[in-house]
């Protein structure tokens, strides 16, 4: 089953890079890290300008004995003359892969600086740039942007084997032990606390809403999960797992909606067709998917007429495929006739093969040929220049070197941490739980996002702390314009919410 971990996510698409030389310096454990570098700056956030300092650099995590074992990478960003801590929130960010480093929510959506994109989030012509983040959430909360272990500078120390930290508990373990030595060296223990993750980095947060609070005895306030995904049977096209095959629908339909592929009657309003695709997923067609080979093949007809007006794949595809179409082929499929494919991360964006033959597509037109470059130019760049850090490793933005990802602790399942994040809300009953989600996001669908939920036995009284949001937009949902500018107002309430 582990291979199939590898499909999740951000697909790790930027190869490892040589560079064991270089390191060599920061991997020593007879010279450490250097002291993180300190930087003053200001920006405006909703008309107020905010200054606030910068640390940059690195966190040792060492054993109980005091040897070092790994050097984590930070940034963080507090805002300037705060009195009293115990009202100033901190927020411990990252994103997700695994093996992403956290510049995507840092310069995407919630630091101070964000990449300058088109207002739909093409990537302009390079060199790229990046401007002041007006929807930044620095306003409401300081900011500690962490990069796991074999992600952006973040390495095991010479010596160490980096396999003790790349794996699901693994992770959780170092994350959370340097959430817990930022919190005791930087003084902020008193000061509310949240987690955002996006992507992995959801399956992160609810790990560490339970590892935090049974380790350390670390309460959370509010946990942002962007992209969610807490169970991962909800996105795995295994065969014998019909789960994602009804799950991932009302995105297909979303995505044929956009792309004008769409029956008819069904091109109208985006939010009346959504729902008409989401009573068909739970409804007619899981119904189907359950009989099997039983399913009688009038039934099974009116369940392939149905569906291909709802996704735009042909009847024919979806005969060949009975009845179930895989997320991969969905994407080479639905543009086929027009010689493109349509992203994976992002249905909006579309790419060109070398030939349409294919069943699959080469690229993710919505990573490779949207974000990718301008976000690994544009960190190198702003790390440097603004920041005043130097570093000579590559900062691995996406990665392989986390592979293979570690899941003993779910032989023979799926992970789920469903479970984990309902007994920290039974534990913690003020903790609250904002999902961000996007109708064209393939990665991570907002309608399995929405089964999890509803399926992990919260009380009315639980059920209650926890919301969605909706955006019209893909996986990175912020690098839609409109989109950046709910999320920030969404982001806003939330806090405002659990914290008053």
């Amino acid at each position: 089953m582990k291979k199939h971990f590898l499909l999740l996510l951000i697909l790790c698409s930027i190869s490892s890079f040589a560079q064991e030389k270089t390191e060599s310096k920061l991997n020593t454990p007879l010279l450490p890290p250097p002291a993180p570098v300190i930087t003053k700056h200001q920006t405006v956030i909703n008309g107020q300008t905010i200054s606030y300092t910068a640390t940059t650099g690195y966190m040792v995590l060492k054993d109980e004995a005091g040897k070092a074992k790994g050097n984590v990478f930070f940034i963080a960003y507090t805002k300037d003359g705060i009195t009293d801590i115990t009202k100033r929130p901190v927020t411990y960010t990252f994103n997700g892969g695994p093996g992403s480093a956290s510049v995507w929510l840092h310069m995407g959506a919630i630091g101070p600086k964000r990449i300058l994109m088109s207002d739909k989030g093409d990537a302009l012509a390079p060199p790229y740039k990046y401007i002041n983040n007006e929807y930044s959430w620095l306003d409401k909360t300081d900011l500690v942007f962490i990069d796991p272990i074999n992600t952006g500078y973040s390495r095991a120390v010479q010596g160490e084997d980096p396999k003790q930290f790349l794996g699901y508990v693994e992770d959780i373990e170092s994350v959370g032990e340097f959430i817990r030595l930022y919190t005791v060296k930087y003084g902020r223990w008193s000061s509310p606390k949240f987690l955002a993750g996006e992507s992995y980095g959801t399956t992160r947060s609810a790990g560490l809403s339970g590892y935090l609070q049974d380790k350390f005895n670390m309460y959370i306030n509010g946990i942002s999960l962007i992209s969610s995904v807490l169970n991962f049977q909800t996105i795995l096209f295994d065969k014998g797992n019909d789960l994602p095959n009804i799950l991932y629908v009302p995105t297909y339909t979303a995505m044929a909606w956009y792309h004008k592929k769409i029956a008819k009657e069904y091109q109208g309003d985006l939010q009346k067709t959504l729902r008409e695709a989401e009573s068909f997923a739970l409804n007619e067609y899981a119904t189907a998917l359950m009989k099997g080979d039983l399913l009688p093949e009038d039934e099974k007809q009116k369940i392939v007429q149905k569906l291909s007006k709802l996704t735009g794949i042909s009847e024919t595809f979806i005969k060949n495929a009975n009845l179930r179409i895989e997320i991969s082929r969905f994407t080479k499929e639905l543009l086929r006739d027009e010689g493109k494919t349509a992203g994976r991360l992002d249905g909006r964006f579309t790419g060109i093969d070398y030939d349409n033959v294919g069943e699959r597509y080469e690229f993710d037109p919505s990573l490779d040929a949207t974000i990718s470059g301008p976000y690994s130019t544009t960190v190198n760049n702003y790390l440097r220049q603004e920041l005043k850090y130097e570093n000579d490793l590559a900062y691995l933005m996406l990665t392989g070197r986390v592979q293979p990802w570690n899941y003993n602790n779910v032989q023979n399942k799926y992970l789920n941490v469903a479970e984990t994040l309902r007994q920290a809300m039974a534990k913690n009953p003020y903790l609250k739980v904002w999902i961000p989600s996007a109708y064209y996001d393939l990665a991570t669908p907002y309608f399995a996002a929405e089964y999890v939920v509803s399926h992990m036995g919260l009380r009315p009284e639980q059920r209650k702390n926890v919301k969605f949001t909706y955006f019209e937009s893909g996986h990175m949902m912020y690098i839609h314009k409109a989109s950046l500018i709910k999320l920030k107002k969404e982001a806003d309430e939330f806090y405002d919410e659990t914290l008053k």
